[in-house]
Order: C-alpha cells, then structure tokens, then sequence
C-alpha cells in the first residue's frame, strides 16, 4: 500500500506552494504515473525504510495492546460496549503515535520531497534525516505534530478497529455471509471508508505540518486556519481517494493476517 500512501502525501501538500517544475497531480492514478513518468518508478518507494520502522513501532502497540487493554477497561468480561471499544483504540493509537513519531515525521518529508533535476533535497538517506532534523530542529523537530497525529491515529484506530467489528457482527448477524474472507474483505473495505471519512481533515493537516520547515506555521492550528483561508474547506479532503484505497487495502492485509 506504500505508493497509494505517497500518493496521498503529494496530493495533501499539493496547493501548499508553487508547483515544482509546473508539474501539477490529479486523482490517485494520476499522480502516481506523473511520479512515474517525472521521477521514475523508485519514487513511489520515497521513505519506505522510515515507513517500515514506523510500522515496526506503531502497529505492534495500535494493534498488539488492544485485546488487552479492552479486557482492561472491561475487566475481562465478554462483548464490550462500542463506547469501551472506542476507548480502547484511542488509548492505544495515542500511545503508539508517541512512540513512532519520529519515523512517521522522516517517512512524510521523504515522501513529500521531489527527485529532480536541479531541485534540491532535503535528506539523502533515513539516518542523516533523523540526524539532520535532530540538528536543526532539535527533539521538538523529531516530535513534531505529535498532537494533531496522536488525534489522527486515535480517530483512525477506534473508527477502524470499532466499525470493523460492527460491520462484521450485521453481517453475520443477518446471515449475509459467514465468517470467511469475502466477510473480512467486505467489513475491512467498509470500515476504511467510514475511518477516511472521518479521519482525512486531520490527517491533511498532520501531513502538512510535520512536512514543513521552522517558522511556517505556528502550531497545527494555525496550518488548519491558512488552509481554510487560502484553499477552502474542500482542501481538508485532499487525497481523499488514496487515502480510502490505502486503509481499505491495509484493512484486508491486516485484519485477514491478523
């Protein structure tokens, strides 16, 4: 799913500033056969190795730590409310966004940087990234957007994790499959639908603001204000489609795998 996630990126940050060479990105496919054809195949891999330490950290807390912190907030006891379900996936996504986030910041900004001709790069390689931001930007650099992430993640986990489990329970509940995986796939595609809906405002100003450079912005807040003001509300469901065709396929390998 890592090039439906780059897609995403260059279309969130898209409007942001002048466009790079003129070049300009319309829908998922859009983009990624202009990054294909501008700046090769590789391009579409741009922080994979950041990405791949983000998933390392992150998902073995998100997904690892929920059955036991619901049993937690239970105390054990069988079918929990949807509302101990929410809480359960809040406090893990919360707490695996405090650790990855440094790899989540190296993942974007690789992401977002173009491999042109005559335009410059901000890092050469994932390590000189971390310490690059750690030089110039200090803890605070590596750490940054850990708020409106942290608001990100909690949406995307309890949404996803939650309507999950109740497409999947109407489902067999109304015997309208068994539990096999057309079940899962359907379930894993509806649940990323509702989580995108939901989610894309802030994963949009979470993206642009851990992309960008001291002193653009003065907070997440303020990023959310300028794109309001300048780009409308419209710019708030930027990658929308990438988005939805990244969780639903993240859905279906984790949960089937999982």
């Amino acid at each position: 799913t890592f090039p439906l996630d780059t897609a995403k990126v260059r279309l969130q940050i898209q409007g942001e500033k002048k466009a790079v060479g003129g070049i300009r990105y319309r829908g998922v496919f859009g983009t990624i056969s202009t990054m294909i054809r501008t700046e090769g195949p590789k391009s579409l891999y741009n922080g994979l190795v950041a990405g791949l330490q983000r998933q390392l950290c992150f998902a073995s807390v998100r997904i690892g730590l929920y059955d036991n912190v619901k049993n937690f907030y239970t105390g054990g006891k069988d079918n929990p409310s949807v509302l101990v379900r929410i809480l359960a996936g809040c406090t893990t996504g919360a707490m695996a966004v405090s650790f990855a986030q440094p790899t989540d910041v190296v993942k974007v900004r690789f992401q977002a940087q173009m491999n042109l001709d005559g335009v410059a790069r901000r890092y050469s390689s994932t390590m000189q990234a971390y310490r690059h931001i750690f030089q110039h930007e200090g803890m605070r650099g590596l750490w940054k957007g850990t708020l409106p992430n942290i608001t990100r993640n909690a949406l995307v986990n309890c949404t996803e994790l939650v309507t999950y489990d109740l497409i999947k329970e109407a489902i067999l509940r109304h015997k309208l499959l068994s539990d096999n995986l057309p079940c899962h796939f359907v379930s894993a595609f509806g649940a990323g639908f509702v989580t995108t809906v939901i989610a894309s405002p802030v994963d949009v100003v979470k993206t642009r603001y851990m992309n960008s450079p001291p002193g653009q912005y003065k907070s997440a807040i303020n990023c959310a204000w300028t794109m309001l003001t300048k780009e409308g509300p419209t710019a708030f469901y930027k990658g929308f489609v990438p988005s939805f065709l990244r969780l639903g396929s993240w859905n279906v390998v984790m949960f089937v795998t999982y």
